[in-house]
């Protein structure tokens, strides 16, 4: 399908429709957060997310991982830790070392969030037409793959 005229991916307009689009999802996406209890941060939220994604990280992964200092990684996990979201553990082999794992109530709060952002994101798609659905889930596509393959920036 042709783009319509002054909507051109590289054009100002094209980019401008880009951006108010990106603004329109990140709202929909954020909303789930704020509606949950204990209503978290978005940083707060990404600890969890962060946490909950791979291995057991340690306070330098976590603080690489959100681009901030250990100290204010610390200060971050106290808050979660007090709010009962995070346990910090003695490494196994290291007892120096300390490990971030979720609690069983910060894996239910993320289960809460997903579930809330994917009945948002259901309402905005259940309004659009299916054939723009089809466009948007193509464009989504193609914009992820060419990101991905794209070199990492720092």
């Amino acid at each position: 399908m042709a783009a319509e005229p002054g909507t051109e991916p590289g054009s100002p307009d094209g980019v401008r429709e880009l951006a108010d689009a990106v603004r329109a999802l990140a709202s929909v996406w954020s909303r789930a957060p704020r509606r949950v209890s204990p209503r978290l941060s978005p940083l707060q939220l990404r600890v969890l997310e962060v946490t909950d994604a791979g291995p057991p990280l340690n306070m330098t992964g976590l603080a690489e991982a959100l681009c901030t200092t250990s100290p204010a990684a610390s200060r971050l996990c106290d808050r979660l830790e007090a709010a009962g979201l995070l346990d910090r553990l003695a490494h196994p082999d290291n007892r120096r070392e300390i490990l971030l794992t979720l609690t069983p109530a910060g894996r239910s709060l993320l289960a809460e969030v997903a579930r809330r952002r994917q009945r948002d994101l259901d309402e905005v798609l259940a309004a659009m037409p299916e054939e723009r659905r089809s466009d948007l889930a193509r464009g989504l596509r193609s914009f992820h793959e060419v990101y991905a393959a794209l070199p990492p920036r720092t």
